[in-house]
């Protein structure tokens, strides 16, 4: 993993970005912290133009955005439209809102749409992919729905956006999902996975939790991913997400680093 290869999650940073000063001053704090792209998502409702215009006068690159999950499957031009606008080729299916997830025949119609809203995508230029949570790893026949969503669609037409930390919450193994998504796999939530003194499943930063990093990156490159994407949801150092991304992005720099 390049230095180039590495952003921030603004999920992490979402109660900064709530208008768009906000987003502006944010986005400059994530660029002098020494993030070189971010991944759009929980911020303040803006025009893309003028998004663009943000990202490229701190000089960030933006690698992917979460869109909302009906807009992506009922108007996925749309959403190649914009991603077009700020010069990203890639957006995530970001969670199965409204989807029951103990009823396989949802979980079929879901497949069913991401497939085919993957291809008007994919016609246009872009790519799909599927950011997972927990709920992914029901089983249905002896099957995870995380595999009946890959095993069920157009490598094509969606690809992944694996995310560490709920692989892991979900019983999964991290490594093993990066190595069984070889070349499908372009994005990777960097998100670690600890436990707090109540015994609870906390968020964590990178190297403060859990996971073994240096083998899920190992896994994940070759299976040839493109970008490793640091996100937090919660639990920040003193209640500041910034300081949470400077300690993820410090012990990437010094111990993850190709």
């Amino acid at each position: 993993m390049k230095i180039n290869q590495l952003a921030a999650q603004l999920y992490t940073v979402r109660d900064h970005a709530k208008t768009p000063a906000d987003l502006a001053r944010t986005l400059g704090r994530i660029r002098a912290m020494g993030y070189p792209a971010v991944q759009v998502s929980g911020i303040c409702a803006i025009d893309p133009r003028e998004l663009a215009r943000m990202l490229a006068g701190e000089g960030l690159t933006c690698c992917v955005t979460h869109e909302p999950a009906q807009t992506i499957l009922d108007e996925p031009i749309k959403v190649a439209e914009k991603l077009s606008l700020i010069g990203c080729d890639y957006t995530a299916y970001p969670h199965p809102a409204g989807v029951d997830l103990a009823d396989k025949a949802a979980v079929q119609q879901l497949i069913r749409k991401l497939d085919a809203a993957g291809k008007v995508l994919a016609d246009a230029g872009k790519t799909l992919t599927y950011h997972n949570h927990h709920g992914e790893f029901i089983r249905h026949d002896g099957k995870t729905i995380l595999s009946m969503i890959y095993d069920g669609t157009n490598p094509r037409n969606l690809q992944a956006e694996l995310d560490t930390y709920w692989v892991q919450s979900g019983g999964g193994d991290p490594v093993a999902w990066c190595e069984k998504l070889r070349n499908r796999l372009p994005l990777l939530h960097l998100k670690d996975f600890a436990i707090s003194q109540e015994c609870r499943q906390v968020f964590a930063e990178i190297g403060s939790g859990n996971l073994d990093f240096p083998r899920i990156i190992a896994a994940a490159e070759k299976s040839g991913c493109k970008w490793f994407i640091v996100e937090q949801d919660a639990n920040w150092i003193d209640d500041d997400p910034f300081a949470s991304l400077k300690i993820s992005l410090d012990y990437c720099a010094g111990k993850l680093y190709g």
